[in-house]
């Protein structure tokens, strides 16, 4: 499994869109383990841009903080699942919270 996590500062970006960079972790679900990591510069921001971009990148999951409603429909369509209103930390450690099941979540802070 492939999981796609924008990143502000080293931690959870806020607004999915304007991230700096992506955090893309494979895991392994049996084992609740992370076999590889990298970090890639998003292409510039537009409309519909970033869902394909990641489904190119073959990413099953997204964790978000904050994503507007027609990002969602996007995701949706390209067959990516998304967890949103994640809570602001590392990527490595909500990978960790998801692999255990105990990432939590409150509301999706995106509201366009």
């Amino acid at each position: 499994m492939r999981i796609a996590i924008p990143v502000t500062n080293g931690k959870l970006s806020s607004h999915f869109g304007h991230c700096e960079h992506f955090a893309i972790f494979d895991v392994e679900l049996n084992s609740k383990s992370i076999t590889s990591q990298q970090s890639l510069i998003p292409p510039p921001h537009e409309p519909g841009i970033l869902p394909k971009w990641l489904s190119g990148l073959c990413v099953d999951l997204v964790i978000a903080g904050g994503m507007g409603r027609r990002a969602q429909q996007l995701f949706k369509q390209s067959n990516i699942d998304l967890i949103v209103g994640a809570m602001d930390n590392t990527p490595q450690e909500l990978v960790k919270q998801y692999l255990n099941s105990q990432l939590q979540c409150g509301e999706n802070i995106c509201e366009h």
